[in-house]
């Protein structure tokens, strides 16, 4: 799952990023407000953690700025103000939770995945498609109750299909949510391709069907056979 956090405080983003990076997230850091508001323009996230107080801004400007661009990612705010106005405030204008800082990793981590799971997943702690089930949390996929063995990359691709059916995805949305701004400027995606064809032959050959199918000229698209 992608990860952005707009922090300021730079021990704090360390230790946020190095705990969730160990759990299998892919996160992000924004430093100050410009450049939050950026991110949230060009790139899509499963989740967002934002400061209030930020250098440039105010985190609530940010949460305001993803209702206004139609943005439905999940937010928790982060932040050393305890004040209930600011609590309230922030629910009402879209955010989903509000964790005063200093908090425990342990409880940051619990809250994204619930936050997570209510936007994305229904509440379920397991999605399915047809044969396959797959836990974003867990991290394990079965086809027709055997356990399917996948890299880390190979897994965040099944599991943005499978959160994604019948939608067309472009090779350059596949970059942006495998690899975040970390792909800016790049001008070939066989890597892309490979890791595809990877997770594909290995549904198949645990008796799934092969469901990813290539939309020529534009990306791919998980569908029912």
């Amino acid at each position: 799952m992608n990860i952005l956090l707009i922090e300021d405080e730079i021990d704090l983003a360390d230790s946020v990023i190095n705990y969730l990076s160990k759990d299998g997230y892919h996160c992000e850091w924004a430093n100050d407000f410009e450049l939050g508001i950026e991110k949230i323009h060009l790139y899509s996230y499963d989740c967002i953690l934002v400061d209030l107080t930020l250098p440039g801004g105010n985190g609530l400007d940010i949460i305001a700025e993803l209702k206004k661009i139609k943005n439905n990612t999940g937010v928790i705010i982060v932040s050393a103000k305890n004040a209930i106005d600011d609590r309230i405030k922030g629910l009402e204008i879209g955010s989903d939770d509000y964790l005063t800082k200093p908090f425990d990793l342990a409880e940051l981590n619990a809250r994204i995945k619930a936050v997570v799971r209510r936007r994305s997943f229904d509440g379920q702690n397991y999605v399915e498609f047809e044969e396959i089930v797959i836990s974003p949390y867990e991290h394990w996929v079965k086809v027709k109750d055997e356990n399917l063995n996948l890299t880390k990359k190979e897994f965040d691709l099944l599991l943005y299909f499978i959160s994604n059916p019948n939608r067309v995805i472009t090779k350059e949305s596949i970059a942006e949510h495998l690899w975040g701004d970390h792909m800016d400027g790049a001008d070939c995606f066989d890597f892309i391709y490979a890791h595809l064809k990877n997770l594909r032959k290995k549904i198949v050959e645990k008796g799934g069907g092969d469901y990813i199918k290539t939309i020529y000229g534009v990306g791919y698209k998980l569908i029912k056979e």
